[in-house]
C-alpha cells in the first residue's frame, strides 16, 4: 500500500456556490466528495485541511505553512499531493523546491495540483487533475511538481500561463502566445 498525504489549501478546485450571496467561495471542503467517486486501491489516503483559501488572498506566511506541512508529512508518507489554487501555487511550489533542494533533497515526490474551473461547475478540470495527481504522485521520483491537465512539470521554473489556462515550464509561456 502507498501513504499518501492529501494537503488541501482551497483555490478553485474547491469553491461551491454560495446561493445566498451569488458568488464562488471556499466555504467548504468538496475533496472527499472527488475522491469517493474514485477507484483507488492500494493507496491509503491521509487528509490535511490546512487552510480553505483563494490563493490570491495567500500571504508569504501561508506559503511557508504549506512548505513546512509537506517537509513534516514527508517522514511518514509516500507521496504529498497538494490541492491548491492555481494562481499561487508556482509561489508555493518554488517554496517547496527551496526547502528541500540540496542538499535536503525530498525522498519523496510532493504534487501540487488545482483546478481553473471548480469541481461543483459542468465543465471542469478538477476531477482530472486530481487523478492525475494522485497516479503520479505514485510513479515519480522524488521531486516537486506541478501536475495539471495531462502535463507534468517539476520544479523550479513552473509558471501559470494565464492566457492558455494551464501551467507551463518559465519560458514556454511566452513561446506559446508567439504561436498563438
Amino acid at each position: 500500500m502507498i501513504r499518501v498525504l492529501l494537503i488541501s489549501t482551497g483555490g478553485t478546485i474547491e469553491k461551491t456556490y454560495d446561493a445566498r450571496a451569488g458568488v464562488l467561495a471556499n466555504a467548504a471542503s468538496v475533496l472527499d466528495v472527488m475522491l469517493h467517486s474514485l477507484e483507488l486501491g492500494g493507496i491509503i489516503i491521509t487528509r490535511l485541511e490546512l487552510m480553505n483559501k483563494d490563493s490570491l488572498e495567500m500571504t508569504a506566511v501561508d506559503h511557508e505553512k504549506i512548505a513546512q506541512a509537506a517537509a513534516d508529512g514527508g517522514a511518514d508518507h509516500d507521496g504529498i499531493v497538494i490541492v491548491h489554487g492555481t494562481d499561487r501555487l508556482a509561489v508555493t511550489g518554488e517554496a517547496i523546491w527551496k526547502r528541500w533542494s540540496e542538499p535536503r533533497a525530498p525522498r519523496i515526490p510532493v504534487i501540487l495540483t488545482g483546478a481553473m474551473r471548480p469541481y461543483e461547475m459542468r465543465h471542469t478540470d478538477a476531477l482530472q487533475n486530481l487523478t492525475e495527481s494522485l497516479l503520479a504522485v505514485q510513479i515519480l521520483k522524488p521531486g516537486v511538481y506541478a501536475v495539471m491537465h495531462n502535463k507534468v512539470l517539476e520544479f523550479p521554473a513552473v509558471a501559470k500561463d494565464r492566457a492558455h489556462g494551464t501551467f507551463v515550464k518559465c519560458g514556454e509561456a511566452a513561446e506559446s502566445r508567439r504561436r498563438s
